[in-house]
């Protein structure tokens, strides 16, 4: 929090730590194609030992699972939910992660950000990353 009380996204070392201690990541966007960021950083989460759950409607499989059209979709407990999609898509994937007890962060890939949406989510009680790839903070963080 800041010192009006305002929560603000993780920005610390120690609140990306955090972040990245939730094992069961929803990846919202994830693509079947290699080269692609939203395939490639979901496939090294998961090599770091994540369990990746892609999400994505055009999609029947991907990392060998079937894939869930939605986050409303998806039966197992979800610890991260990782965005994957344009900005003007953060707002509904948020709320769709609100729905769900288990969500503790909201991370939004590089480049991606809705502060209104953030704001619910901080509100909600949530972690909010936003703006930074999920892979280059594990690195860095964790590495």
């Amino acid at each position: 929090m800041t010192a009006l009380g305002k929560r603000m996204p993780a920005t610390s070392d120690s609140e990306i730590e955090a972040a990245l201690e939730g094992k069961t990541v929803a990846v919202v966007g994830c693509s079947r194609s290699s080269g692609k960021a939203a395939h490639d950083v979901p496939a090294y989460l998961q090599q770091q030992g994540y369990e990746i759950i892609p999400v994505n409607p055009y999609a029947e499989e991907i990392f060998g699972r079937s894939v869930p059209n939605l986050l409303s979709d998806v039966e197992e407990s979800i610890d991260v939910v990782c965005i994957f999609r344009p900005s003007e898509e953060v707002a509904e994937i948020v709320d769709d992660a609100l729905e769900r007890e288990d969500v503790e962060v909201i991370w939004t890939q590089r480049g991606i950000r809705d502060e209104e949406a953030t704001a619910r989510a901080e509100a909600d009680g949530r972690t909010v990353v936003e703006d930074r790839c999920m892979m280059v903070e594990h690195r860095r963080v964790m590495g």
